[in-house]
């Protein structure tokens, strides 16, 4: 199993909010300044996270974003999966599927259950656990640490 890189981002901007205080706005230039990664994939990403009522986004001149929610109340599990985009890992998991044995094939039901397994131990964590090293985090990412409401 392999993350696209938008979810990948997607955690990214959750966890540099997370270490944020809610109520101070960040702003996308600096957490990809921070992850050296795409302001412009970074655009999409806060997009749909604004969208999926994870993070508030003001617009203007004093405008940026910051966790609509507590760390302890983003589940893991479920951001995941809602950026990916399908988990049809192999063709079979398809319905107009090509192989030749897709229908005797065990190997399918492996996967289901190894994709399902995956999942559930997502769903185990919040934002909350992914943030528990806030002073390395502090460090690695370079962003003033602000106090946490």
């Amino acid at each position: 199993m392999r993350l696209t890189q938008y979810t990948d981002y997607s955690l990214r901007v959750l966890i540099y909010l997370g270490l944020r205080d809610q109520h101070k706005l960040s702003n996308i230039k600096e957490i990809a300044d921070s992850y050296n990664i795409s302001k412009n994939h970074l655009m999409k990403v806060t997009h749909q996270l604004g969208q999926m009522g994870l993070i508030k986004t003001v617009r203007g001149r004093n405008g940026g974003i910051a966790l609509n929610k507590a760390p302890q109340d983003i589940n893991i599990g479920d951001v995941v999966a809602q950026t990916e985009e399908d988990f049809q890992i192999v063709e079979c998991f398809q319905q107009n599927s090509c192989c030749a044995i897709s229908s005797a094939c065990k190997l399918k039901g492996v996967l289901r259950e190894a994709l399902k397994a995956f999942l559930a131990v997502l769903k185990q964590y919040t934002l909350e656990d992914l943030i528990q090293n806030e002073a390395e985090l502090y460090f690695l990412l370079q962003t003033e640490k602000t106090t946490k409401k």
